[in-house]
């Protein structure tokens, strides 16, 4: 039998074992979506039972307070869990996003300047304006979130080559630290009116509202139906510009509205959180481990691992942190280094 022949042959058997394990994939996350939200619901400085989360939800849904004092604590963890859920599955996908774009394994809102950049705004809007409305913070989150990709991704495309991943990855360092730094020097000066924002900037989800998360959910939902859209595009774009031309795709046009809906879900989120880092980086390259390249698989369950992350990271901070409380942010970013370093060890900066 040919080499052709066998080909052929086998080609079935891997689209078919490609299907299982994708699928199994998706299983396995919902699976432990259910998970988290369990523990989430169950533990922190007191915890509780399945009797009692079960009183807790079911007063909640019925519109009551719950008489239990078990029960009063599971309502109490019902928006930080909702928001660890939407704030991971979020900056996930825009991880995901941005790794597809710049064809770059270590892309990430964190190290592209995203999250800084979101973050110098809404600390220069509290210090200078005296915002406090959850529209404000997202207004100005998202217009320094913009600036910031905008930035670095000029700075990356200066020189021969244009925007090699390597050069966005140092563009984005140095704007990143150099945001940081006028964070640092507008807070500074004015520790007592900045107290509550020293916490923010971390990244958490301890000071989840109801309000300020609906007033995100149009952007968020809107952006992450957008990214979805865009995946099959993303992959024609992953085997370059001019064949992606040849397929019918706009490059110009798909990398704009793709690049638009990374940073509305990074920003939003961290008007939200604060700036959370290291989620958008891990989760999308150890899911493209698993399920491969296509970026139709990756962005879902990329959103799947990160909801799960996060309310993971939420949870075990408040259990390490009792009767206080070690911010996500904190724990995702002891996690996130060496699986940067792991990263930068495997790929030696080669495009996805």
């Amino acid at each position: 039998m040919s080499a052709a022949t066998l080909t052929a042959v086998d080609a079935p058997a891997a689209r078919t074992t490609g299907a299982t394990r994708r699928a199994a994939t998706v299983v396995v996350g919902v699976a432990a979506i259910a998970i988290a939200l369990v523990v989430s619901l169950a533990f922190g400085s007191r915890s509780v039972g399945l009797t009692e989360i079960a009183d807790g939800l079911t007063a909640w849904f019925a519109g009551r307070a719950p008489e239990d004092i078990g029960a009063i604590a599971v309502q109490e963890r019902i928006p930080r869990t909702v928001l660890s859920l939407v704030a991971g599955a979020a900056l996930a996908v825009s991880g995901g996003v941005m790794q597809a774009l710049t064809r770059n394994p270590i892309a990430d809102p964190g190290i592209l300047g995203v999250n800084t950049g979101a973050a110098l705004f809404v600390v220069c809007g509290i210090a200078f304006f005296g915002i406090s409305s959850t529209y404000q913070y997202l207004a100005l989150a998202l217009t320094g979130g913009a600036l910031a990709a905008a930035f670095v991704y000029v700075v990356g495309s200066i020189g021969a080559g244009g925007a090699t991943p390597i050069k966005l990855a140092l563009a984005g360092a140095a704007t990143t630290a150099a945001l940081s730094s006028l964070v640092s020097a507008v807070m500074l000066p004015r520790a007592a009116a900045m107290n509550d924002f020293r916490f923010w900037q971390v990244g958490g989800t301890g000071g989840a509202e109801w309000a300020s998360m609906a007033a995100a959910a149009p952007l968020l939902l809107v952006a992450g139906a957008v990214a979805m859209i865009c995946a099959s595009a993303l992959n024609a774009l992953a085997l370059g510009d001019e064949t992606a031309s040849g397929l019918g795709v706009s490059v110009g046009r798909t990398r704009a509205i793709a690049a638009i809906a990374g940073v509305v879900l990074c920003a939003a989120t961290t008007a939200l959180c604060g700036p959370i880092a290291f989620v958008g980086l891990m989760i999308p390259h150890v899911v493209r481990m698993v399920v491969g390249p296509d970026q139709r698989w990756i962005l879902p369950i990329s959103a799947i691992g990160g909801a799960v992350l996060l309310t993971l990271a939420d949870t075990a901070g408040r259990v390490l942190g009792s009767p206080g409380e070690v911010e996500a942010g904190i724990l995702t970013a002891f996690l996130g280094a060496p699986v940067l370093v792991m990263i930068a060890r495997r790929t030696r900066m080669r495009g996805l």
